[in-house]
């Protein structure tokens, strides 16, 4: 427990700004996963009520469009790298979250079901980078004798947004959203948005290398 508490309090300028980055868009992830199939069978579908069998359709496609994101997740995945590459990894991380913000914003204008798949094609690349980018930047960072004590401190900043959405967000939805899961769903791309902002803080070692290596050689 002193090992960790010393990690918290010493850790790393990169961790701590993508811990940042991690809450939000974990918060955004939780959003959709509680809340867009439900706002599918109501908002698309037009389901009135749970009893109808529209809703249960509704559901039924939410659970496709999440296997469509998953698909496009494992496609895209081969590509990251060369466009992290190409980009720099925090660039490519920030436009990725932007393309799940996009898919997760665009459902509120959405009436088609076939189109709610090119929303998850948007969520499935956000999805890649962020199983991987993260991590990536974050491996860079760490001093190499507190590498695994600060690995479990970072998924600390996966379980903490799935702990306050689950304790907190029905609070926030009977009171604030008016119980309307479409609003959840576009708070979600908000969420992301803002993780995507936020990843321009963060400094990756990485890149930094070839700016130090030159002003040393100068």
């Amino acid at each position: 427990a002193a090992e960790i508490k010393d990690a918290v309090l010493r850790m790393p300028d990169t961790m701590r700004r993508l811990a940042w980055v991690q809450v939000c868009t974990w918060f955004g992830l939780f959003c959709m996963w509680l809340y867009f199939p439900v706002a599918v069978a109501h908002n698309v579908f037009g389901a009135p009520d749970e009893s109808s069998p529209l809703y249960q359709s509704g559901v039924e496609w939410g659970g496709i469009c999440f296997a469509t994101y998953s698909a496009v997740c494992f496609v895209f995945s081969f590509a990251l790298p060369g466009l992290a590459a190409a980009l720099g990894r925090r660039t490519t991380h920030s436009l990725c979250l932007l393309c799940g913000a996009a898919g997760l914003l665009s459902v509120a204008v959405i009436h088609d079901k076939y189109l709610l798949l090119l929303s998850m094609t948007g969520v499935g690349i956000a999805w890649a980078s962020i199983l991987s980018m993260p991590y990536a930047i974050l491996a860079g960072a760490l001093p190499p004798a507190r590498t695994g004590v600060y690995m479990g401190i970072f998924n600390f900043f996966i379980v903490i947004p799935e702990i306050l959405a689950s304790l907190g967000f029905g609070w926030v939805m009977a009171h604030l959203l008016g119980n309307n899961r479409l609003a959840a769903v576009v708070a979600g791309g908000l969420f992301l948005a803002l993780a995507a902002l936020l990843m321009q803080r963060v400094r990756d070692p990485l890149a930094t290398r070839p700016a130090v290596a030159t002003a040393v050689a100068a």
